[in-house]
């Protein structure tokens, strides 16, 4: 065994150029298909981020101009929805929906105080059913409940940045912090999963409406609808849009005046889309590795043919058939197997250190392209073909080799 591998490194010293230039296509085809398949990944993850904080089967509505005149109304007429919409939505399409909520966004920043700390986060007045079609991550506490909604209380639910800024290390459950000058008691506080920086917080929307004047205000209106296909969400969205139109004397024409967020429809959107970057990357990683196999039976072949003289003495004494072809197949296999796992090894290398600087990024780039990694049994199967696809490379010439008739190779120039 020792005595072939000195052989092995024997004759590709003889060739350094060749066998490096070689080894250098065949570890650069799964170097880039490791690196392709991790951008693939990171990409489509960054885009996942931005329905992760989202129901998959959401539909988000919020109010804008009119752009068509109607029913005697003029064109840029602003609409204003109200906790009656939410009411005559759930009650005609009850069956469509698994949750329905309305949001009241208090205009603006909203004045925060805790003892001697300050700052300015946006409110947002909701329903206990809000958390299930904004996804949150709770850390501690609780949301909003019925009985807040019920009794007007003045609690707050606030990100985990609004706790920090204002608490420091400390924590912020059970102590009193000032909204616009009003006491809200913290109950609870939540991390944002669509992003982790976000400086929000959420109190009751009864309340919200009743002590920052928005009687029955809306600002925007929520839907987690049972739709399984995307023909079935968009159904549900012309409904919901004709029913609001209808209540708002807006024509059924002007598809301006409401704006709609179909997350499902997007989220499906998406994945076609990276279905189609995947099999063009791995068209392009394969056709990589495939130059570097041809480049391996290359330089097999020419090998054979500077070997000749070499492989007649060797059968002139007695080598056997098998043994040529296990010798060639043997520097074809070491190549391809060197080399790649080199490439796989320098390609995981690189994703992983990506992946470490983009979290130390943090939230600016995740939503865009995040944790760029490859799939190591993919990478040790692509290995594992790229194996046996030198086995192959190296079988034509060492076939070739082991032809050879000691008398010819003995006269051959």
């Amino acid at each position: 065994m020792f005595d072939n591998i000195q052989e092995i490194f024997s004759t590709l010293k003889q060739n350094k150029l060749r066998a490096i230039m070689t080894g250098f296509s065949v570890a650069w085809g799964i170097f880039m298909l490791i690196l392709l398949l991790g951008s693939g990944n990171g990409l489509q993850n960054g885009m996942e981020n931005n329905f992760k904080g989202s129901s998959k089967n959401a539909l988000w509505i919020w109010s804008r101009r009119t752009q068509v005149a109607y029913d005697g109304l003029k064109a840029g007429r602003r609409i204003q929805f109200n906790n009656q919409d939410v009411t005559a939505l759930d009650r005609k399409f009850s069956d469509d929906f698994d949750d329905i909520t309305g949001r009241y966004s208090i205009g603006g920043e909203a004045s925060f105080t805790y003892d001697n700390e300050y700052g300015t986060f946006r409110v947002e007045g909701v329903n206990p059913t809000f958390k299930k079609i904004s996804i949150m991550n709770h850390t501690d506490g609780r949301f909003i409940n019925d009985l807040d909604i019920q009794e007007y209380r003045k609690v707050v639910v606030i990100s985990d940045p609004v706790e920090k800024a204002l608490f420091k290390d400390s924590t912020s459950i059970g102590h009193y912090v000032k909204i616009n000058k009003v006491p809200f008691l913290v109950v609870g506080t939540y991390e944002d999963l669509e992003n982790k920086e976000r400086k929000k917080a959420y109190i009751p929307l009864s309340t919200s409406q009743r002590v920052f004047n928005g009687n029955n205000k809306l600002s925007e209106i929520a839907i987690a609808t049972n739709a399984l296909t995307v023909e079935e969400n968009k159904k549900i969205e012309e409904n919901v849009r004709l029913l609001l139109a209808e209540r708002h004397k807006v024509s059924p024409d002007d598809k301006q005046a409401l704006g709609v967020w179909n997350t499902l429809e997007h989220f499906k959107q998406s994945q076609g889309i990276f279905a189609g970057i995947r099999i063009f990357i791995w068209v392009i990683g394969v056709m990589t590795i495939i130059a570097g196999i041809v480049g391996v039976s290359n330089i097999m072949i020419i090998l054979v043919k500077e070997r000749t003289k070499e492989i007649g003495v060797r059968k002139a004494i007695g080598a056997t058939p098998l043994s040529v072809i296990r010798l060639v197949l043997s520097e074809s296999i070491f190549i391809t197997a060197f080399s790649g796992f080199f490439g796989l090894v320098a390609g995981m290398g690189l994703l992983s250190i990506v992946s470490m600087a983009l979290e130390q990024a943090g939230s600016q780039v995740e939503r865009a392209f995040w944790n760029p990694s490859a799939d190591l049994g993919v990478a040790l199967w692509a290995l594992a073909i790229l194996i046996i696809a030198g086995l192959i490379a190296g079988y034509v010439p060492a076939r070739k080799a082991s032809a050879i008739r000691p008398i010819e190779a003995l006269h051959d120039d």
